[in-house]
């Protein structure tokens, strides 16, 4: 559980350490989004030793949280530190017409606007593949919208996605929860996700680099965790279901969305998938297995028939333990 107050050395020293026209500068470039070390470099003309050497101070003041994508390092503002709590207000109150501020601002922008360039053109080398692939199955909307209608309106204090791609998910749900997660192995595919989140104005996602495998995130901690078009591609499915369950806080969900069984040999060599599809059955012993019971199965049919064509189905996986000891109402029980 972490704190709520702070002792008066920590604020002290939190003060402190925001007190410095490059550090207050870096943490209001930071309240924007997530940044490197070489988007800061770039922003604020100095050196990388010296932005390093900042970002160090605030990181042990707790008012900036630090993690890796492989070579890199991103930086954010701390969430849960009560330290960050208390420069928010400050940072909110900067006078947005400030010439040093708006500078930054522009330099940001443009940052932002080459790392959209670089995530576009790596997306449009996979394009060809990708548009052949959407072909096969029911339109995006028509999968989101059965996503968003199996989750209902329950709230989500927490949400992580696993394997997140290009982010879709995290853009399609992050309005709805008030911590949003994003994991995936690829530090190219976090690069799409992060452009992709800006460009669509979702602010405040973790995007961490990891093994979905062994995600380096909090156990019992998600009352949603999402795993959409990413058991395909993986040698051992059911463990990385058992590694997503043991995420789910109690009471919690785990989402999951992927194909029903084909013979579309084409997709092993073109896309790299493992598996082709899965079965109702196959899906719900897993979550069995892993301690949920799965409260509702859909199939999505694809927009023709025929031997190329691609079922889309989700399954909604819910914790068997209860929440303060109280049962869970009768309409969550609903199976399709």
């Amino acid at each position: 559980m972490p704190e709520t107050t702070l002792t008066l050395p920590n604020a002290l020293a939190a003060l402190r350490a925001a007190g410095e026209e490059t550090r207050l500068r870096v943490l209001s470039l930071l309240a924007q989004g997530e940044l490197s070390v070489s988007d800061l470099t770039d922003i604020l003309g100095q050196s990388q030793p010296r932005i390093s050497r900042h970002l160090k101070l605030l990181v042990e003041a707790g008012l900036v949280e630090r993690h890796r994508e492989g070579a890199w390092a991103f930086f954010r503002l701390a969430e849960r530190d009560p330290a960050a709590a208390l420069l928010r207000p400050m940072l909110d109150a900067l006078d947005a017409e400030d010439a040093t501020a708006a500078g930054d601002r522009e330099r940001l922008a443009a940052v932002r606007a080459a790392r959209a360039e670089a995530a576009q053109s790596y997306f449009a080398r996979l394009a060809p593949d990708w548009d052949r692939l959407r072909s096969l199955h029911a339109p995006a909307d028509e999968v989101e919208a059965a996503i968003e209608a199996a989750l209902g309106d329950r709230p989500i204090r927490a949400l992580v996605d696993l394997g997140t791609g290009t982010g879709r998910m995290l853009s399609l749900l992050a309005g709805r929860a008030e911590r949003v997660v994003g994991l995936d192995a690829s530090h190219a595919m976090l690069s799409v996700a992060r452009a992709n989140l800006e460009k669509a104005g979702v602010r405040g996602v973790e995007l961490r680099q990891g093994d979905i495998h062994a995600p380096p995130v909090e156990a019992n901690s998600f009352d949603l965790v999402i795993i959409h078009q990413v058991l395909h591609y993986l040698d051992d499915p059911a463990r990385a279901l058992r590694e997503a369950a043991r995420l789910v806080a109690p009471g919690g969900r785990l989402l999951v969305v992927d194909f029903a069984p084909h013979e579309l040999e084409f997709l092993r060599t073109a896309q790299a998938h493992r598996r082709l599809g899965f079965s109702r059955e196959q899906v719900e012993s897993w979550l069995a297995e892993a301690g949920l019971d799965c409260t509702l199965h859909r199939d999505l049919a694809p927009p023709r028939a025929g031997e190329d064509a691609l079922t889309v189905s989700l399954w909604l996986g819910r914790d068997r333990r209860r929440i303060n000891d109280m049962p869970f109402r009768t309409q969550d029980r609903e199976v399709a």
